[in-house]
């Protein structure tokens, strides 16, 4: 994993923008630094909703080792999550008393499908945290043709309600539903929420399955200008990605899927879609990202990877208001 101190120099030179925020809000602000945790567990497509097929002992355990603060889901059954919640304490990561786990439902297991998502039980994204979370806000996503509702998924922390953690799980599919391209149509109503957020004086982390690769066009209102260079270009936007200074593959970062998919453009490398963006003024200093090895889950499920894709983390300083 790579070290905050390895990018002291290229932060700084990012300049005051990202390195102080802006100027009004730095007054009634702290700086935290939180470590974020992120992963698509193929809940139904690979582990078939199994609470014990090594799948949710490898995520519990991981999010204590990597000593991480907010931890976010995708295609997770509701079992799953409430088994997660259940290791998790019993691992040490809270007491039993901590309100630290929200859940968001894309399909609610009632819809008739020839392969129901999760047997039936409720299928979609989750949050936990390390502190008590506040009041979850749940934003539903422009619908795709697959059925089920997406969602944005955010919580505030409950002793800092200006700081919220959210997840969102973006549709694979390209399919031109209004006049544009679905996916697109998600991602800017999940940046448009994002935008409402900040608005309201919050900081936030989100840390997703965004089905997007770095470089990609309908990226480009997300990632700042900052980060425009050769492998990630034409950006517009206002975040930074944990992962976007990785020297391997600068402005887009380490695959976050399995070995099996082919390698691509930029940087001959397998697909980064799993990703943890910052608003690029609220972030207060170095900040880092990494995809972790592939079978996250060792030999416990089914003898292979949990999951098709890499868990993802970043540690990152935020400017939280007071």
């Amino acid at each position: 994993m790579r070290m905050l101190a390895r990018f002291m120099v290229t932060v700084v030179a990012l300049g005051a923008t990202l390195l102080t925020g802006g100027s009004a809000r730095a007054a009634d602000s702290v700086v935290e630094t939180y470590n974020v945790w992120q992963w698509n567990v193929s809940g139904w497509k690979m582990n078939r909703a199994s609470t014990t097929n090594g799948m949710v002992d490898a995520a519990a355990a991981s999010i204590l080792n990597r000593n991480s603060d907010f931890a976010a889901f995708n295609e997770l059954c509701w079992s799953q999550y409430k088994a997660l919640q259940d290791k998790l304490v019993q691992n040490g990561w809270v007491s039993a008393d901590t309100s630290f786990a929200r859940f968001a439902a894309i399909r609610n297991g009632e819809e008739p499908r020839e392969d129901p998502a999760c047997g039936y039980e409720q299928f979609g994204i989750a949050i936990f945290s390390r502190q008590d979370l506040g009041t979850a806000k749940k934003y539903d996503l422009p619908k795709d043709t697959n059925g089920g509702v997406h969602k944005l998924l955010c919580a505030p922390l409950a002793a800092r309600p200006h700081m919220r953690f959210c997840t969102t799980h973006i549709t694979s599919e390209e399919t031109t539903i209004g006049g544009s391209p679905i996916n697109e149509r998600q991602l800017d109503a999940v940046q448009g929420h994002l935008q409402d957020l900040y608005n309201d004086g919050d900081t936030v982390i989100i840390a997703g399955d965004f089905n997007a690769r770095p470089h990609l066009p309908r990226l480009n209102d997300w990632y700042s200008p900052t980060v425009n260079g050769p492998n990630n270009g034409n950006n517009t936007g206002v975040y930074r990605e944990l992962d976007d200074l990785d020297p391997r593959c600068p402005g887009v970062g380490e695959p976050t899927v399995l070995d099996t998919i082919p390698v691509e453009e930029p940087c001959n490398q397998r697909p980064k879609i799993d990703l943890i963006f910052v608003r690029e003024s609220s972030i207060a200093g170095p900040y880092s990202g990494d995809a972790l090895g592939e079978g996250t889950g060792g030999t416990g499920c089914g003898g292979g990877p949990c999951s098709d894709h890499r868990v993802t983390i970043g540690t990152v300083p935020v400017r939280v208001k007071v």
